[in-house]
């Protein structure tokens, strides 16, 4: 399996974390897959910090695309870059198609613990080459969650990846975190993505760099909402909104929403949602 690939490992630990604690996401298939999976993690990368960061990153992106989903019934879901993700147990439902994208090592493991069905198919990819999306049948819009994989990327690869869901999709939402540049170059010394091999990343400071004619970023997203911090138990409240929640984690790290031109109606471009209303339902999805 390729460093990137085992990049998967981290958000997995993060997920089975808060879930055993029974703290903002509940992920029993992420405790399942952890438990049996047994992958070594060592120093930041297992830390319970990153931990309850990863939960809430997941969290905010389930209540995003969950939704996205109800206000577009029509539309596919695609998570490019899914590692071991549960998110189609979390919030999926019958009513869209959802297709699980990344590299075959990673989809060969994937099927040790998810079956495919009528609505639900996992496909080798890679974002950097989107052939894969001839696999998937044309349809009027598509919700696609793009989760810790954009600092992998260089930026041409990010406008070729959009350029090409657009040319699929009549219409395309899409939500994806991103490093800042400045993440990008500490990263090269001190990130526990290190600590599975990886060593280049990518980062940006600029939202509208990846706008097209067609497609336009709308607004900027919380990946810690206060509703999620406070969960969290006394001291470790206060610690991690300094650290995680406050001014220096958004010159860190910052996650970014685009649509299709076809799909901007009454969003006001450039508006900042906090996510403070987010809340995470516990109750597991019948999609499979």
């Amino acid at each position: 399996m390729n460093s990137v690939s085992k990049t998967m490992y981290i958000p997995l630990y993060g997920k089975a974390y808060v879930s055993k604690k029974g703290i903002i996401l509940s992920d029993k298939k992420a405790e399942e897959i952890w438990n049996k999976e047994g992958f070594h993690l060592k120093g930041k990368s297992k830390s319970k910090w990153l931990a309850y960061f990863m939960g809430m990153r997941a969290a905010v992106y389930d209540c995003w695309a969950k939704k996205q989903m109800e206000e577009n019934p029509d539309a596919v879901v695609l998570h490019i870059g899914c590692g071991m993700d549960s998110r189609v147990l979390r919030i999926g439902d019958n009513l869209h198609k959802w297709y699980d994208i990344d590299f075959s090592e990673v989809i060969s493991e994937r099927k040790l613990y998810y079956a495919e069905n009528e609505n639900y198919k996992m496909l080798v990819g890679d974002a950097r080459k989107p052939e894969w999306l001839s696999e998937i049948p044309e349809a009027k819009a598509a919700v696609v969650i793009f989760e810790g994989i954009s600092m992998y990327l260089a930026h041409d690869e990010i406008k070729n990846l959009f350029s090409s869901l657009n040319n699929h999709f009549e219409k395309v939402v899409l939500l994806m975190d991103c490093y800042t540049t400045m993440a990008a170059k500490i990263s090269k010394y001190k990130n526990p993505i290190n600590e599975v091999g990886v060593t280049k990343v990518y980062g940006t400071d600029s939202p509208t760099i990846f706008d097209s004619e067609k497609f336009k970023f709308v607004k900027e997203h919380n990946m810690t909402p206060n509703n999620f911090i406070n969960e969290l138990c006394g001291i470790e409240k206060i610690i991690f909104k300094t650290i995680f929640g406050g001014s220096f984690s958004k010159k860190m790290y910052r996650m970014f929403e685009y649509k299709s031109i076809k799909f901007i109606r009454k969003t006001f471009i450039g508006r900042k949602d906090e996510n403070e209303n987010c809340k995470y339902n516990y109750k597991l999805s019948h999609f499979m």
